[in-house]
């Protein structure tokens, strides 16, 4: 096919989009299914309308192939599981009594049974349900959620293509069951797996599917000669089936690098690629790799990860050079639109200005539309949308909001002295044991406290003006006082105020530093039923007035112990906002460091001891190939050093990071040089542990002994045998004791009895330790 041919067939694609509804109805729906205020058929229905109305939507902005089976409970890569019956036996009984039940057991656990282990997809805020698997696991086709999806969208007369997790990635992102060693390797179940992707792909073409997209972006990291000849192996295999539909291999997050001639070669359809600036390095890579010849090309050319709008000039030139690289090219987002919000539309708080600089799920739909249209028509069919766009970028480029001559001084002047604190951890250890007086085996929480219903509604009330802002403090005090008095009375050591008057760790912050802005409704899923509304970092950042220290010295009022100081670190504000484009991301880091700084220094100065710096982001944000991570993990730690590195030599910094795969930022762990760290580890066993105690990690470890992502109470035996394991690698007078993260989406009823048990075994070991 020519290049002419090529363009004029472009059409417009999505590979996924986002599954909550304009109001969150799903999340209502599953919640409410929960608690047993809504049915299952009721939930069903719920999602199926949610499912219709995202196809209707696509097809009315003339999306002409809409992706089904991305729709998803909890996560499609638990769906993943399920479709293939890799079901733990744990939750065997359950699955088999009841599917959504036992679904639901996988995602969340219950009294009886352990979750999932949960961790982060990619270097994305989302978060998967790990597959376990095994020698003896025993994969077996179900694609009834993938065929009832595709009917679906059939019925309406659209054109479909069904959505799954590649088997390669698939089986790289699982780990070994916990009762299987810890040495197996999941992918030698290949083969194993091959034959149900293989029945499944019949099962999608028998009920009409004329083409399957197969995910696999575990392709785009760093891979061994092994893991790409699985890859040559797989495709060979699903290619060389004749009861199958056409074959999409879709990649995203980065550059498809070696992995790239490895699917150029085999035998599928079609491939579709990244090229927005992350992948750049695609564009190149194919032209040397001679293109797609007979080959569908599906371009990634609209940021499917942020929430600025495209250059559709810049996007319609990458797209001229795609043309003659493959038979067809389509246009799309680099990714599934999952990870932004649904719509600007409902904004009514953002300058209808800025708001033209923005784009959620609908607006990126429709601009992948224009540069199809524009790809097949010619762009003097589209000379007004290049017109407007042309107008918009400008009027970002040249806004004042986006550059502040004050702050980007201050940030330049910044010196080596400024990243480092005034002594060595050795000797503030020894100030800070001398002042803070604490005993072996420290407890504290992470920092939130369950958000109660009358909580919620007071933060309602105020938004609404049915109460004044003196009535909304009266209730934060109370809300502060009550979390005080439960930790004093259960024994915690080292206290936190609970955040009551917080609504987010970022967006909380967000809102009172200068250069941000907040949306109302631009939810994004993080896990199962938690959304969040990432702000927007849109210029330069500085704090007008301090953000924290009226509410963490009322609480230190109310007690004479410890009170902890509670802020976002800087790298996490970055990655869980929608960041800026148009400048270096270690530039926007240090900016928001330095309004923290400010911010640490006030604490301090009022009084606070102890101030936690949390950096759940840090290794998520860790680019996915191996050569980027230093340029990173130099600007991040020297961020976080930058926030808190004034501090007096007893005044203790800590942090806390959840839900990652720690073992190659070990090092960078200790170049933030924070006195105490929390981390996640019960779901994971105290792995992190005893990756820190391998690496000789020489300052304070929380490794978590209660998961607050389940609603089950762990008993005091079970955080006892997870604490002596962390007290095998970690000795005691460098181990706390304290949960996994935050209990902001917890009940009170599993908080008050897990803090308890948390305590009572703290307590048992502490009276077992010499001395």
């Amino acid at each position: 096919m020519t290049a002419k041919s090529a363009a004029a067939a472009a059409r417009a694609t999505v590979y996924g989009y986002p599954r909550q509804g304009p109001n969150r109805e799903l999340k209502k729906a599953i919640e409410g299914y929960w608690k047993g205020r809504v049915t299952a058929d009721s939930l069903k229905e719920t999602a199926t309308e949610l499912r219709l109305a995202k196809l209707r939507q696509l097809a009315e902005a003339g999306v002409h192939e809409v992706p089904t089976g991305d729709f998803s409970y909890y996560d499609h890569v638990l769906d993943t599981s399920v479709m293939v019956g890799a079901v733990p036996s744990r939750h065997r009984a359950a699955v088999e009594a009841d599917t959504l039940d036992g679904y639901f057991a996988m995602a969340r656990g219950t009294q009886e049974v352990a979750p999932l282990e949960m961790t982060k997809w990619f270097d994305t805020n989302y978060h998967y349900l790990v597959p376990e698997l095994g020698p003896d696991t025993v994969f077996t086709a179900d694609s009834t959620k993938q065929v009832a999806e595709l009917t679906e969208a059939l019925d309406l007369g659209l054109t479909p293509r069904p959505v799954l997790v590649g088997p390669v990635t698939y089986l790289l992102l699982a780990k070994p069951a916990p009762e299987v060693d810890a040495d197996f390797d999941p992918l030698t179940l290949l083969d194993r797996l091959l034959p149900v992707y293989a029945e499944v792909l019949a099962d999608l073409r028998a009920a009409g599917a004329q083409w399957v997209q197969l995910d696999e972006p575990a392709l785009v990291q760093d891979r061994t000669s092994a893991e790409l000849n699985a890859a040559t192996r797989a495709y060979r295999e699903l290619g060389g089936l004749t009861d199958r539909p056409q074959l999409l291999v879709a990649s995203y997050f980065d550059r498809l690098g070696e992995a790239l001639p490895v699917l150029a070669k085999s035998p599928v359809e079609g491939l579709a690629l990244d090229f927005t600036e992350r992948a750049a390095g695609n564009l190149d890579d194919l032209a040397a790799a001679g293109g797609l010849p007979g080959k569908r090309l599906v371009a990634g050319v609209v940021n499917g990860r942020n929430i600025w709008i495209n250059d559709l000039e810049k996007s319609l030139s990458t797209l001229g050079t795609l043309l003659g690289l493959a038979d067809r090219v389509d246009v799309a987002p680099s990714c599934s639109l999952l990870h932004v919000p649904l719509d600007t539309a409902p904004e009514r708080d953002i300058d209808p200005q800025i708001l033209r600089w923005l784009a959620f799920a609908r607006q990126k739909s429709r601009e992948v539309v224009t540069l199809a249209k524009g790809l097949a028509q010619g762009t003097d069919t589209i000379s007004a949308e290049l017109s407007a766009n042309r107008a918009d970028l400008a009027s970002r480029s040249g806004s004042a909001i986006t550059h502040d001559p004050r702050v980007r001084e201050r940030a330049a002047a910044v010196t080596e002295a400024d990243t480092h604190r005034s002594q060595p951890y050795p000797e503030r250890t020894a100030a800070q044991r001398a002042h803070l007086g604490l005993p072996l085996l420290p407890t504290t929480t992470i920092g939130s406290f369950p958000q109660t219903t009358e909580l919620r509604t007071a933060r309602a009330d105020l938004r609404a003006g049915r109460i004044d802002g003196e009535g909304y403090e009266r209730r934060i005090e109370a809300e502060i006082r009550d979390n005080l008095s439960f930790q004093e009375k259960v024994g915690i050591d080292v206290l936190v105020h609970g955040e009551p008057e917080r609504n987010d760790m970022v967006q909380y912050f967000a809102e009172q530093l200068s250069g941000y802005l907040a949306t109302q409704h631009g939810w994004v899923q993080s896990y199962g039923t938690r959304y969040v509304r990432p702000p927007i970092l849109a210029g330069d950042i500085s704090r007008p007035e301090p953000m924290t220290v009226r509410w963490t010295s009322y609480a230190q009022s109310l007690t004479d112990r410890p009170v902890k100081g509670m802020l976002t670190g800087p790298v996490t504000m970055l990655a869980w906002s929608f960041v800026r484009d148009d400048q270096p991301l270690g530039d926007t880091a240090r900016q928001v460091a330095l309004a923290l700084r400010d911010e640490v220094a006030d604490l301090e100065s009022a009084g606070t001891s102890v101030i936690q710096v949390d950096e759940p982001a840090l290794r998520e944000t860790l680019p996915l190939r191996a050569a980027d991570h230093a340029e990173y993990l130099a600007w991040a730690t020297e961020a976080f050093r930058l926030s808190t590195s004034g501090v007096r030599p007893d005044t203790q910094i800590h942090t806390h990071m959840c839900y990652a795969e720690f073992g190659d930022i070990l090092r960078a762990i200790d170049d933030l040089d924070a006195d105490v760290i929390s981390l996640e580890a019960a779901r994971s066993h105290m792995q992190v542990a005893d990756e820190l105690a391998s690496a000789g990690y020489p300052k304070e470890v929380g490794p978590g002994v209660y998961d607050i992502h389940s609603p089950r109470v762990p008993g005091s035996d079970e955080v006892t045998t997870l604490l002596r394991k962390g007290l095998r690698a970690i000795p005691a007078e460098r181990l706390w004791v304290n949960p996994d993260c935050g209990l902001k989406t917890r009940g009170w009823t599993e908080t008050r009895a897990s803090l308890e048990n948390l305590v009572t075994a703290a307590r048992q070991l502490r009276d077992e330790l010499p001395g």
